[in-house]
């Protein structure tokens, strides 16, 4: 197992800065940002540390040069949109750079990448698990036609209040994703579990590795603190908002060790890549590099 982190925390450093500063404090891998250019939607979005836009061989050349030279390796290629937003073009326009995701990895030889199943909010989850079996199997074969498999983050997407009622991603819960293979039983498709998103829906997190093992291809290491203050006051139908703070490995309500040794259970031995989204830790360049030693040190000592 290897440790690495998520670069969209860190946007205004080159790919080569990153590694540097990467291999230089001990971690393995990295999961790269591969937004398109242009201004970000939300808080950690909208960041290029690769633009796949019109990438070819020259340029993965030049990415693995700089990742050869500092000893690192790529866990995934990370690109976090909603292929299931309600506007066609908009759709459209995802899918279509989620695609160039897919080919710029197989061309980096890099085995995974991250995303989204995505939501229309206003929608029921019977409706989206209908939307979805439109949308996602001929983007999941495209994937395996390309040799990728895709990891989707089970993250609700519901911290504010333009993404109410239903939150912008569908793959929330066990419930949903037994549905999601049904409908698509493809062995390129899996998660990239996050434990911090179970945490406040209050799943068990330890048991959800030992039900999905198999399809557990990518993992992010976040925290969450629960506000139970905040939670009596605002109660569970306000879906979060208030009461979920997210924090930095180590700082919030995950068990790291019994998280980690339930992956060792079930033969995950892949990455364990740290995503910082830790308000706490976020306004200058030094607050986010401090925020991932931390982390580091909490999680390195389950990592060999």
């Amino acid at each position: 197992m290897k440790l690495g982190f998520m670069t969209a925390a860190l946007p205004e450093l080159s790919l080569e800065q990153l590694a540097a500063w990467a291999s230089g404090n001990g971690f393995g891998m990295l999961e790269i940002a591969c937004w398109p250019p242009g201004k970000a939607e939300r808080r950690y979005a909208g960041v290029t540390h690769i633009d796949v836009t019109d990438f070819d061989a020259a340029k993965a050349k030049d990415v693995l040069s700089i990742m050869d030279k500092y000893g690192l390796e790529i866990s995934s290629l990370g690109y976090y949109p909603n292929a299931l937003y309600p506007d066609e073009a908009h759709r459209e326009t995802v899918i279509g750079h989620l695609k160039k995701v897919i080919v710029a990895a197989e061309m980096l030889e890099v085995p995974i990448v991250g995303s989204f199943v995505g939501r229309d909010k206003d929608k029921t989850i019977e409706d989206n698990l209908e939307e979805f079996a439109k949308v996602w199997p001929p983007i999941v074969k495209y994937a395996a036609d390309h040799n990728v498999k895709i990891a989707i983050e089970n993250c609700p997407m519901i911290f504010t209040n333009d993404e109410w009622p239903g939150g912008n991603n569908l793959a929330i819960s066990p419930y949903v994703w037994r549905k999601m293979y049904e409908i698509i039983p493809d062995e390129n498709f899996g998660l990239n579990l996050d434990p911090s998103h179970l945490i406040w829906q209050f799943i068990d997190y330890v048991r959800v590795v030992y039900d999905f093992g198999e399809r557990i291809f990518h993992v992010h290491a976040k925290d969450m603190r629960i506000d139970y203050e905040q939670l009596y006051q605002r109660g569970v139908m306000s879906v979060g908002m208030g009461w979920e703070i997210p924090r930095l490995p180590g700082l919030g309500d995950v068990d790291w060790g019994k998280f980690i040794s339930a992956l060792y259970g079930v033969g995950y031995d892949y990455v364990i890549s740290i995503e910082h989204e830790d308000r706490a830790f976020e306004d200058t360049e030094e607050l986010v590099k401090r925020g991932f030693l931390l982390s580091r040190d909490v999680l390195q000592p389950f990592i060999k």
